[in-house]
């Protein structure tokens, strides 16, 4: 079954048949997480690079910005059991999608901070497809663990 998710949301999953979808990444950024040890997977749809100009609204709604909402992801995997070392982790979007020329640079913005907060746990990235101008769509396998994305230049995985 395909779930959805919306921009400033969470969907993880551990039923083999299910694919999470974070469609209409501009520069926004989807980010998959999964384990293949348990077979658990989450994907986020984070709009901001982070919450601290707004810590009220990045404490009701964490998954709005990377920081907080891969790090509520991270957090949710290692409560469970999960170890850092068997994460695969990617990610899709950050474009430049402002007509205001990328003056805001909120894609790259958002790349960024996703960078420093995996190297700050110890994590890299297994795959990735970022930048540019185009809107991206990203899935996850959770049966399998692929993740895949899906753009004007068509399907491939990451």
């Amino acid at each position: 079954m395909r779930h959805f998710v919306g921009i400033s949301q969470v969907v993880m999953s551990e039923d083999p048949d299910d694919v999470l979808v974070a469609p209409h990444l501009g520069s926004c950024l989807g980010i998959a997480v999964y384990d293949p040890v348990t077979r658990r997977g989450g994907l986020i749809h984070s709009l901001l690079p982070t919450g601290k100009a707004d810590p009220e609204k990045a404490e009701t709604t964490p998954y709005m910005y990377v920081d907080t909402g891969l790090s509520c992801l991270l957090e949710t995997f290692l409560a469970s059991g999960a170890h850092k070392r068997d994460l695969c982790i990617t990610a899709a979007g950050g474009a430049e999608m402002d007509a205001a020329g990328g003056a805001l640079e909120i894609g790259k913005r958002n790349y960024v901070i996703l960078k420093k907060l995996l190297w700050k746990n110890g994590l890299l990235l297994r795959g990735e497809d970022v930048g540019e101008t185009i809107s991206r769509t990203l899935l996850l396998e959770i049966g399998t663990g692929k993740t895949w994305v899906k753009s004007a230049r068509g399907c491939r995985e990451l």
